[in-house]
């Protein structure tokens, strides 16, 4: 091992990731019982979390080297992710509804439990996604390429998993803005990853993007969200489809783009992503 890890480095280190990543998903299946994922559903992410702590001890570097520590710095950013990421879906929202004509209504009945605990079962979702598409791999692209073909390479394996699903495949529209979407979503991370240096910065606006969607606007008043639209629009034309989808992705770039001009981060000038 420690021979193939010596002549080969570049291509052992993305085979092992791969390996360390599977095996850990595998892993999950088996330990995650349906009662322990009612109560504790981190066992994904923390495998995972393991697997990248062992590629880094590899490379002998330690999880700093993506911002994976316990510093005050690091964490800080999990909960402005999380904020920001929240504002940016509601941000993009308003758009929607300013292009068809809808509005906002606070919900009557708000289930606030549920939309608070929609925040501890939601994380380690993000997190693994996080991990296998922001992470060590990620990086690791970045250095035996450049960040454009990283970028390239991982926005469509991120759509890809996303829209591989039976019920996507066969709904055109929906098929059409998740290819379109979640390529943005990855750019708007991966963003953040570089700027802040820590990885704690994309789960927290994956975070705060996933609840913001489920639980902080949606389409009816249920009492799973604090905000609802009225006069829903459906869209009956490719043309009006298109404008909504670039109206809406236009936010979230231009939230990336704000992260990317941002030079105020919290000690910022002292940490670097090696």
């Amino acid at each position: 091992m420690k021979t193939l890890l010596n002549k080969y480095p570049t291509g052992s280190r993305f085979v092992l990731a791969i390996l360390f990543f599977a095996l850990a998903l595998v892993l999950s299946t088996v330990i995650d019982t349906p009662f322990l994922k009612q109560y504790f559903p981190f066992t994904s992410a923390i495998l995972l979390g393991i697997a990248t702590w062992l590629l880094f001890k590899i490379d002998k570097k330690p999880l700093r080297a993506i911002g994976l520590d316990l510093s005050l710095r690091s964490m800080s950013f999990l909960p402005l992710g999380l904020l920001i990421g929240a504002i940016a879906l509601l941000a993009a929202k308003y758009a929607r509804a300013l292009y068809t004509g809808e509005s906002f209504a606070i919900s009557e009945s708000i289930n606030y439990a549920t939309i608070l605990y929609a925040l501890y079962f939601i994380l380690p979702t993000v997190a693994v996604e996080e991990f296998l598409f922001r992470g060590y791999l990620f990086k690791k692209t970045i250095e035996v390429s450049n960040v454009i073909i990283a970028n390239v390479i991982f926005s469509i394996l991120f759509m890809l998993i996303h829209v591989f699903d039976e019920n996507v495949m066969n709904n055109k529209g929906l098929l059409v803005l998740l290819i379109i979407s979640i390529p943005v979503g990855h750019v708007l991370f991966a963003t953040a990853l570089l700027k802040s240096k820590t990885l704690f910065f994309p789960i927290g606006l994956h975070l705060g993007n996933n609840w913001a969607t489920r639980h902080l606007i949606t389409n009816s008043d249920n009492g799973d969200s604090i905000f609802y639209t009225i006069n829903n629009v459906t869209f009956d034309t490719w043309p009006s489809f298109i404008g909504f989808i670039l109206i809406f992705n236009g936010v979230f770039l231009f939230v990336a783009f704000l992260i990317w001009r941002w030079n105020d981060f919290p000690f910022h000038k002292k940490c670097k992503l090696k």
